[in-house]
């Protein structure tokens, strides 16, 4: 750059009192100025020299550092697009995927409520029959209960209306005896058809 400034310089001083005599006259414009034209020419020569040996060889290397720079963000840009459009059908496949899941884990959870409610109900049924079984016998063991019971109070006050009849104290356990086999004979059916 150094030598490119010199250049100048010393094509700038050479040219200088060649003009300003040149001016001092009259210039003639259709005239060629043989002198003008040789230092442009050597001036054109020198830069053009210069600039291929310094400025065009990085220029050109910039440019193309530049392109090649540029075509780069391009296909990575062209592949970070690719990549975010598999990653978006991955994504929606993986939603879809799970919705399709999450159906199903309400389906099971609807299908396993249903077979505790029925489980449910039929143990409560269960439960039912079992306590009418037990509310049955309980109710036939009271009944036994208070047959037996009315069967002793009658043998008792059948025992005490035949002492007062007889007037006449038999002996207890034969009297208990006898009323009861007389009882035990009795069926409901016989009382019934007495009446």
């Amino acid at each position: 750059m150094r030598i490119l400034l010199r250049s100048l310089a010393l094509t700038a001083v050479a040219g200088v009192p060649a003009l300003a005599q040149e001016h001092a006259t009259a210039p003639n414009l259709l005239s060629p100025s043989y002198g003008l034209m040789f230092w442009t020419l050597i001036i054109f020569v020198v830069l053009l020299v210069v600039l291929a040996k310094f400025a065009f060889g990085p220029i050109t290397a910039s440019v193309e550092a530049r392109e090649k720079a540029l075509e780069d963000a391009i296909e990575a840009a062209k592949r970070d697009r690719e990549e975010a459009a598999q990653l978006l059908a991955q994504h929606r496949a993986a939603l879809d995927a799970s919705r399709g899941e999450g159906q199903k884990l309400i389906a099971d959870a609807r299908e396993a409520a249903e077979r505790v409610r029925a489980e449910l109900v039929e143990k409560a049924h269960a439960e039912q029959a079992a306590m009418l079984g037990r509310a049955r016998a309980e109710i036939e063991s009271e009944k036994e209960k208070a047959i037996s019971e009315l069967r002793r109070e009658a043998v008792e006050l059948a025992i005490v209306g035949a002492e007062k009849v007889i007037e006449k104290n038999l002996d207890d356990a034969s009297n208990r005896q006898l009323v009861e086999r007389f009882l035990a004979s009795v069926t409901p059916a016989a009382v019934r058809s007495s009446r």
